[in-house]
């Protein structure tokens, strides 16, 4: 596959594709806005619904936000994307946001709990171990379920905010909720065999798949674990096409493990300046 011609385009008429619009891509827009970015970003997004941020983002005389309409190929050559409804978009440079999912059905009861996935978890792990504190007036109880690098960033963050996690590596088949209390109303966990495991707080660090489907069919460089490999500037093996968010992977490494959400943004948004403008003065990542 021979490389296609780099964008002759400026700053004022660069093109931005932006496959996903889950919590990176949101990101992205948000600096490439406070980088004054002169271009256009389109928003392909698999959701029908729109959340409050994404349509004050949708606001913005230079973002188009298309709900419904998820990515599903990708023709490098041609700078063209087409969605699942057969509409093409022609981009100068295309982001591909698609994200994770998880490798294995959600468990019963996962919404009494917290979950963590990435590195931006740990905020709302640590306000609601804060909030639960305040409320018990001790130091919460904790059980951890999971393996893996998402398991133990978790317990790292529980201990730091002064919760010694039980850890287990088998899945439960439900979490049992709180009859009262605060919003956290998970209690406990119960395996397949019946047995349970009682607590104040209950962090699923389940693992994840680095959706990559669409950057693979293009030809684009994948990890052998999962993930589309991109270097530490966020481009992909195919010019023209980076990648953030957890459907990026670094050094074997699922990025939402290794980098927030913002400061990724931040650092491709910059990226993306210079690839669209030259010498311009960079802005994004302030």
């Amino acid at each position: 596959m021979s490389a296609p011609a780099p964008s002759t385009s400026t700053s004022a008429a660069t093109r931005i594709v932006i496959a996903g619009a889950g919590p990176a891509a949101q990101a992205l827009v948000t600096r490439l806005d406070r980088a004054r970015f002169a271009g256009t970003v389109t928003i392909l997004s698999n959701r029908d619904d729109v959340s409050p941020e994404l349509l004050e983002l949708a606001a913005l005389p230079q973002v188009s936000l298309r709900c419904g309409q998820p990515a599903s190929f990708i023709e490098p050559q041609t700078r063209t994307v087409t969605t699942a409804d057969g509409m093409e978009f022609g981009y100068d440079q295309l982001v591909i946001a698609t994200g994770s999912a998880p490798e294995q059905a959600p468990v019963a009861g996962a919404d009494h709990c917290l979950s963590y996935s990435t590195i931006d978890d740990a905020a709302r792990i640590g306000s609601a171990v804060r909030d639960l504190s305040t409320e018990l007036g001790r130091r919460p109880l904790g059980i951890l379920v999971g393996t893996g690098a998402a398991a133990g960033q978790a317990e790292a963050v529980l201990r730091s905010r002064g919760v010694r996690p039980v850890r287990t590596t088998m899945r439960p088949a439900a979490v049992t909720p709180r009859t009262a209390g605060t919003e956290l109303r998970s209690a406990g966990i119960v395996f397949p065999d019946g047995s349970t495991m009682n607590g104040d707080i209950v962090v699923l660090a389940e693992e994840r798949v680095s959706r990559d489907g669409l950057a693979a069919s293009a030809g684009l460089r994948t990890a052998p674990g999962g993930g589309i490999a991109i270097s530490q500037d966020f481009r992909t093996s195919v010019p023209g096409i980076w990648a953030i968010g957890d459907a990026a992977t670094f050094d074997g490494v699922r990025l939402g493990l290794l980098v927030a959400a913002a400061s990724a943004a931040g650092a491709c948004a910059a990226q993306l300046m210079s690839a669209s403008s030259p010498g311009a003065v960079l802005q994004a990542a302030a």
